[in-house]
């Protein structure tokens, strides 16, 4: 179980307060690959899962009712850790000018919790949508297999998220692939945030399917060599978890010119340019 930091009101005034000077973001994680970000004063929630659960292990340190910040709501495919149904709804009430990002093949999904058309951008890989300040664009993601839609495209993204001068790859829930790395390598990116549960027979069998080993993991952020690396998605349910020092400990043996950030819910990291660098 991670430990916390800051939740619920603390949490959100800490997020209120934080101003970030051009060329920086700030970050919080919310366990699992739920983050929030804020660049100069937007505010973007990636993965945001917030249901009670008896299988979690590291609680909500948040309540959705309490999301009354988001500007933008990104979604890498529709499991219930990435796309909570009930916070979603939830979310999309109490900040009502927020929009939701997902990819594709999700849309109709949106739509049927409610949220309306307009508030809804469907992403492809290899698209890009700016909002105001902040430009997304869509990574193909392959979650044991890319399940591409024959007319929609890909089910599963990552996103690069570039805003305040700071670019960040959110990896979602992927394996490596052919081309990946050609093509996250078009941008400096400032840090990577990439799952390492990995994945087995046994979770398959079970439908639970997989991500990058901590090793893979290491590897992909020691090829895009990032400002920092950030390994997510290992610590909120027991058969699908991971220790995080062994991607630290990997990553400072091999690639030891990269820092890293394993740290607790709810704690307050700043990410800095390297556009200049």
């Amino acid at each position: 179980m991670a430990e916390i930091q800051l939740q619920g009101k603390q949490l959100l005034k800490e997020i209120e307060q934080t101003v970030c000077s051009q060329g920086e973001v700030a970050f919080w994680w919310l366990g699992q690959s739920s983050f929030v970000y804020k660049g100069k004063s937007k505010i973007v929630y990636i993965d945001l899962y917030l249901s009670e659960s008896s299988q979690r292990q590291t609680p909500p340190p948040l309540k959705a009712e309490q999301v009354t910040n988001a500007d933008l709501v990104l979604c890498s495919h529709d499991h219930g850790d990435h796309l909570d149904p009930e916070t979603i709804k939830i979310v999309a009430q109490k900040s009502p000018n927020a929009f939701f990002i997902v990819p594709r093949p999700v849309f109709q999904r949106m739509l049927s919790l409610g949220i309306p058309n307009k508030r809804v951008i469907p992403l492809g890989a290899n698209e890009t949508k700016e909002i105001e300040e902040v430009k997304i664009t869509g990574i193909k993601a392959s979650h044991e297999f890319f399940d591409e839609h024959p007319e929609l495209g890909f089910p599963y993204l990552g996103y690069i998220v570039e805003m305040n001068d700071v670019t960040f790859y959110h990896a979602g829930d992927t394996l490596l692939y052919e081309g990946m790395l050609t093509t996250l390598q078009k941008w400096k990116l400032d840090a990577v945030f990439l799952p390492i549960n990995g994945r087995d027979a046994t979770r398959y069998k079970n439908h639970c399917l997989g991500n990058m080993t901590f090793q893979e993991a290491v590897d992909l952020a020691g090829n895009l060599r990032p400002g920092l690396a950030v390994p997510m998605h290992y610590d909120m349910f027991a058969h699908n978890s991971e220790d995080p020092e062994n991607f630290v400990d990997y990553l400072n043996v091999k690639y030891n010119n990269i820092p890293s950030w394993v740290g607790k819910v709810g704690e307050k990291v700043i990410i800095e340019t390297r556009r200049h660098s």
